[in-house]
């Protein structure tokens, strides 16, 4: 019965013991609190983005997958970049045609993406 009664105390203690070095056992948490991860690299806001900036992007992964806040920066950044490089790519094609319309002193020559060879 006494080898009881030890046993029993000692699995009170070890219990107490573990649960205050989980819980932390005062004011101050044996485990800082880790801030959130965020993106190390973001795309450049002053320049164009590149492929070199999209090869080094890395998005911090969380529990169930990537943070969908720095998913959604990233592809409306990169979505804002295509369209206005093929904005800049019509309006390019159109002044382009144009010059060679004006060149060969037909304007009807280019019209359309009919192109002859």
């Amino acid at each position: 019965m006494i080898v009881f009664w030890f046993l029993l105390i000692a699995l009170v203690v070890v219990v107490a013991a573990v649960t205050l070095a989980v819980v932390g056992g005062g004011e101050e948490a044996v485990l800082p609190e880790a801030p959130p991860e965020q993106v190390t690299d973001p795309l450049p806001a002053t320049r164009p983005v590149s492929r070199s900036d999209i090869e080094a992007l890395r998005l911090p992964v969380t529990a169930r997958g990537y943070r969908m806040a720095d998913v959604d920066d990233v592809l409306g950044r990169l979505g804002a970049e295509l369209a206005e490089r093929d904005a800049r790519i019509a309006e390019l094609e159109v002044a382009l045609a144009g010059a060679r319309a004006a060149a060969s002193g037909r304007p009807d020559l280019f019209k359309g993406d009919e192109r002859q060879s």
